[in-house]
């Protein structure tokens, strides 16, 4: 074992020396070796199990210290393939870690970062605002400006000349609101001149002069635009308070932010091409874009893409853009989508963003239509098996338990009033009221009763004396007790009523909702024979998991498979107890000389010793095996 705790596996015993009998032996105790001190040979020590090598060996076959420690790790790391996220990092990946800075203190050394901390503090801002003589919105108005040097534009060999054109928004007017009928035929007359041209063409006749142009279609536009805007400008203003109590980048602008002449959403469409000035870098969502409307535009960038364009975007810098997408501004967070044209970066950008991001608010309860307005696939499910078209027709309309109950209510009352007269005598049925004030929330309750020594459940419910009709239930009741006694005087010895006027409304009801249901069973047929002709899928694509990829043995929470822990078993039966008692007991017999494996539960339990010193002892108990 000793010659394991060398450092090198080779090594050389020294030949033993020559001790002379007649010599104390107690004088070569600490002169096993002969040294010549005052020869440049130069003493080791070495520990009692260790022996000295060979020098010459060592040199020529021992180990080169070529490099220091610090590189033979990082030549470690990066050839094991597990070096630390600071040693392999790509240039983007670098430069998106030092953007982040980890949330981690650092001292600020540049004289614009220690200005631009002291520029937090409010008090601060107001001196230099005093000594530079500007005023807040000056103040603030400078610190978009462009800072450092631009650089050159980007020139790719795609780029051609940019075709600017006014034409009226294909979705003119907005939903809901009227116009005159000839002056729309009139502006939806320009977009049928569009024709498709070819890129040469556009090279060879592309002209910047504006002379000859047509734009009296574009003018009638503007001038039911401009009528829209002084119609709706206010009631827009007051619902962005109502949807978004903090303004931030992308959202209406209102109170002081709001100019004159800022263009509403109706004005833009997909396909224009808009001069505009960057407001906001943001390094998740994107760059914004004010273009002179109440939103500014919004181009999605995100994550390690700012690597390759952040030296062509800059906060204040003037730049082109096309607008891409516009949307509904109450569920998308950012309404309008553009990209950059110039500065030609779009081909930069690599990272898009899957769907733009919406808003969920609270009356948003079926997920799956939410997904549907949004155009984004639905979350797929295990299909149920089930054929809408072979389901049972449905005849309970919803509103007939409901009525069952004012049709009890209204019967009792009647009892009652045969019973007791005296109480609803010179009463009028429509005036009477509740005696305890109508709880709705609260009009059902659930208790227990006895029946026949048996305990039941039993179900009160409440009914407003308001939504009763007495006044039809006594005349009824007065019908039916007249034609009761006329029967018996004419020797009937039974009265039966098939259906009163409430059973009669009931089936009526059901009666609707049994054609509705064969409407829509109808509906649904053709719909499935309309798209078995045409191949189209009878299901939403992507509703249901597909079956052939799906295993068998999926996790589903709902299963009682997995109610219980990893080994199948409930964590409280009696074999697991018996699993924690047996460690427990190979865990104590070690200290009894024996090893864990050597004895099994079962034998240990049936040589323990019942009593040790006339006590009972526990072999589960620490002080036992003490």
């Amino acid at each position: 074992m000793q010659t394991l705790l060398n450092p090198h596996p080779i090594f050389f015993l020294p030949p033993k020396p020559s001790i002379n009998p007649n010599t104390n032996t107690k004088a070569h105790k600490f002169s096993k070796f002969n040294f010549n001190l005052t020869s440049n040979f130069t003493p080791k020590a070495f520990s009692a199990d260790e022996f000295p090598a060979d020098e010459e060996f060592i040199q020529k076959f021992g180990p080169k210290d070529v490099e220091t420690e610090d590189e033979a790790r990082r030549r470690n790391w990066i050839e094991g393939g597990w070096a630390p996220w600071e040693e392999i990092l790509t240039p983007e990946a670098d430069f998106a870690r030092k953007s982040l800075n980890e949330g981690e203190e650092v001292e600020l050394t540049n004289p614009d970062t220690i200005e631009a901390f002291k520029m937090l503090k409010p008090s601060y801002r107001k001196k230099k605002m005093e000594e530079l003589g500007l005023t807040e919105d000056e103040f603030y108005a400078k610190q978009f400006e462009i800072k450092g040097e631009i650089p050159e534009k980007l020139t790719t060999a795609w780029a051609g000349p940019l075709v600017v054109r006014q034409v009226p928004p294909r979705d003119w007017p907005p939903r809901g609101w009227e116009v005159d009928r000839e002056e729309l035929e009139f502006i939806r007359e320009a977009h049928r001149f569009n024709e498709r041209v070819e890129l040469d063409q556009v090279v060879n006749e592309a002209r910047s002069d504006t002379d000859g142009l047509c734009l009296d279609r574009y003018k009638v536009f503007l001038k039911q635009y401009n009528e829209w805007v002084e119609a709706n400008r206010d009631r827009l203003e007051k619902e962005s308070y109502k949807y978004d109590q903090d303004y931030f980048p992308g959202r209406r602008k209102r109170g002081k932010d709001y100019k004159e002449g800022m263009y509403e959403l109706p004005f833009y469409y997909p396909g224009q091409i808009c001069v505009g000035k960057v407001t906001t870098l943001h390094l998740y969502q994107g760059a914004f874009v004010d273009i002179g409307g109440v939103h500014d535009g919004w181009v999605p960038i995100k994550r390690n893409d700012w690597f390759w364009i952040r030296h062509h975007i800059k906060v204040g810098m003037h730049v082109i853009v096309e607008i891409l997408a516009k949307r509904d501004p109450y569920r998308y967070r950012f309404p309008i989508e553009m990209r950059f044209v110039d500065p030609n970066i779009d081909h930069l950008i690599f990272k898009r963003f899957d769907y733009p991001p919406i808003f969920h608010r609270e009356e948003d309860t079926n997920m799956d239509e939410l997904r549907r307005d949004c155009r984004r696939p639905p979350v797929s499910k295990d299909d149920p098996g089930i054929k809408v078209e072979e389901e049972p027709l449905i005849c309970n309309h919803p509103y007939v338990n409901t009525l069952w109950q004012i049709h009890v209510a209204e019967q009792m009352i009647m009892d009652d009033m045969e019973i007791n007269p005296d109480k609803y005598k010179g009463k009028k049925l429509s005036e009477l009221t509740d005696e305890v004030a109508f709880d709705e929330e609260n009009s059902v309750q659930y208790t227990q009763d006895y029946y026949k020594e048996s305990l039941l459940p039993k179900t009160i419910v409440n009914v407003s004396i308001k939504d009763l009709d007495l006044e039809a239930a006594f005349e009824e009741r007065q019908h039916h007790n007249a034609l009761k006694a006329q029967a018996m005087e004419q020797g009937a010895t039974s009265y039966r009523i098939d259906k009163l006027r409430r059973n009669h409304e009931m089936d009526e009801y059901d009666l609707v909702h049994w054609r509705r249901s064969v409407e829509e069973r109808e509906a649904l047929l053709r719909d499935i024979s309309c798209r078995r002709a045409v191949g189209l899928p009878l299901e939403e694509p992507g509703r249901y998991h597909d079956p052939s990829t799906v295993a068998k043995d999926k996790y589903d929470p709902e299963n009682p498979l997995y109610r219980y822990d990893y080994w199948g078993e409930p964590k409280s039966s009696e074999k697991t107890k018996q699993e924690r008692l047996r460690d427990f007991h190979n865990k104590g017999i070690i200290g009894r000389g024996m090893v864990w494996y050597e004895t099994s539960y079962e034998d240990a339990m049936k040589n323990r010793d019942p009593e040790v010193n006339g006590v009972q002892t526990n072999v589960f108990s620490d002080e036992y095996y003490d």
